[in-house]
């Protein structure tokens, strides 16, 4: 991020634009549907609704949005460069639900 010099400010935190973001962590197929997501009031950063595809996310923030049947609750770990593998892609955010998978200790 430039400061009032134009030059780079080293204690700016890095930033990346939520619908990006999305797309990059492969959680939308293309920018748009990302867009269109956040657009529909559908998307929560740090429990607040956001509707606007330009709004910077930045590692520690998490994540609340709906992906098929369910909801996801993830955590940025880090910001990409492109969009990459699904390895890669995971590296991005932790994933803050509990295992489906896993067995239920009450049970």
């Amino acid at each position: 991020m430039a400061g009032p010099s134009g030059k780079p400010d080293p204690t700016a935190a890095p930033k990346l634009r939520l619908d990006k973001w999305l797309w990059q962590a492969r959680f939308c197929k293309s920018r748009s549907l990302a867009a269109a997501l956040i657009e529909a009031g559908s998307v929560r950063v740090n429990g607040t609704r956001i509707t606007r595809p330009g709004r910077d996310v930045t590692p520690g923030d998490t994540l609340t949005f709906p992906q098929g049947n369910r909801i996801r609750v993830i955590r940025v770990l880090a910001l990409g460069l492109r969009r990459g593998p699904a390895p890669e892609a995971q590296a991005l955010y932790l994933d803050l639900e509990p295992d489906a998978s896993a067995p239920d200790p009450l049970e």
